[in-house]
C-alpha cells in the first residue's frame, strides 16, 4: 500500500514535473551547450569552440556597459518600488474615504500591457511636445531630451518601471497586512508602544515573508526588461540604457549570434542565481513565519 501510494504521489507530480525539465532544465543545459560552440554559417556546421566566447564576453565593452547599466538600474528601481509599494498598502490599508477607488487607481498601471505602457511614457518624453518638458516650461526650466540624452536616459527608464511595478507589490503588501492579527496591535496600544515604534518593531517584521517575495520577484524583473527598452530607446544612446536581456536579444535576433547569445544568458542565469542566494542568506534569518 506504502508503494501504491508512492506511485500515485509520482503520478500527480509528474505532469509539473515534465513541465519544469521542458522548460526550465532543458532550455539551460541547451544554453550551457551552444555557449561553447560557434554558430553555424550556411552548409558549414557549427564548431567547438570551448572558452572562446566567454573571453570574447570579457573584452566585450558593450557588455559591461550593459551589465553596469543593469546593476545601476536593480539599484535604482527595487529599493524605490518596494518602500513606494508598502506605502501605498498601508495607506490604502487605513479606514479611508474612497480606498476601493485609491487601490484600483495605484493597481492600475499593472493591468495595463507593457507595450502600451512604453508607448503612454514616449508621449511623457518626447521632446518639446512632451507632458514632462510641458510642465517643465509652465516653472520656466527649459526641456530635457529625457530618451536621448545618456544621463537621463537610463534614470528615465527607473521612473516608468516604479510607476509601473509598485502597483503589483502593493497587492502583495496589502493582503499581508489584512492578514496580521488586531490583537497584536491592541497589545502594542496599551503598552502605549507609538506609531512608529509600533511599525518598526511589530508590522515590518511581521512582513518580512512578503518582503523577501517581493524582493526576489522586483530582482528578477528588473533584469529581464526588453520590451519597453525595444519602444523607447533601443539601448541608445550610445548604450547608456542597454541592459543584459535586451542585448541577448540584440544577439540573437539583430546579429543574429546564437553562440554569444547563449554565453550572455549564462552569465545572466549565474548572475540572477547569485542574487536570490544571497537575499536568502541575508534575509531568511530575519524572517518569523506565523
Amino acid at each position: 500500500m506504502n508503494r501504491l501510494n508512492q506511485l500515485y504521489a509520482w503520478l500527480m507530480l509528474l505532469p509539473a514535473l515534465l513541465m519544469l525539465l521542458a522548460f526550465t532544465y532543458l532550455p539551460t543545459v541547451t544554453t550551457l551547450w551552444h555557449s561553447v560552440f560557434y554558430p553555424a554559417r550556411g552548409s558549414q556546421p557549427a564548431q567547438f569552440a570551448g572558452l572562446d566566447n566567454y573571453r570574447m564576453l570579457i573584452d566585450d565593452p558593450v557588455f559591461w556597459q550593459a551589465l553596469s547599466n543593469n546593476l545601476w538600474y536593480a539599484l535604482g528601481t527595487v529599493p524605490l518600488s518596494i518602500a513606494l509599494a508598502l506605502a501605498m498598502a498601508l495607506w490604502v490599508n487605513g479606514r479611508i474615504g474612497g480606498r476601493t477607488a485609491l487601490r484600483l487607481a495605484y493597481f492600475t498601471p499593472t493591468m495595463l500591457p507593457m507595450i502600451a505602457v512604453a508607448n503612454i511614457w514616449l508621449f511623457f518624453y518626447t521632446p518639446e511636445i512632451g507632458l514632462f518638458n510641458r510642465l517643465l516650461e509652465c516653472v520656466g526650466l527649459p526641456g530635457i531630451n529625457w530618451l536621448g540624452d545618456p544621463d537621463w536616459a537610463l534614470p528615465s527608464l527607473m521612473l516608468m518601471t516604479v510607476w509601473k511595478e509598485a502597483g503589483f507589490f502593493m497587492i502583495f503588501y496589502l493582503a499581508a497586512l489584512q492578514a496580521l492579527s488586531r490583537d497584536l496591535y491592541q497589545a502594542a496600544a496599551l503598552e502605549g508602544a507609538s506609531a512608529l515604534y509600533t511599525f518598526r518593531r511589530l508590522t515590518l517584521p511581521l512582513l518580512m515573508p512578503t518582503t523577501l517575495f517581493v524582493l526576489v520577484n522586483a530582482v528578477l524583473n528588473a533584469f529581464k526588461l526588453v520590451d519597453h527598452l525595444f519602444i523607447l530607446t533601443k539601448g541608445g544612446p550610445n548604450n547608456a540604457s542597454n541592459l543584459l536581456l535586451y542585448y541577448i536579444y540584440e544577439n540573437a535576433f539583430s546579429f543574429f549570434d546564437s553562440s554569444y547569445a547563449a554565453t550572455l544568458t549564462v552569465i545572466l542565469l549565474a548572475l540572477l542565481v547569485t542574487l536570490a542566494l544571497l537575499q536568502f542568506r541575508l534575509i531568511e534569518r530575519r524572517i518569523h513565519y506565523r
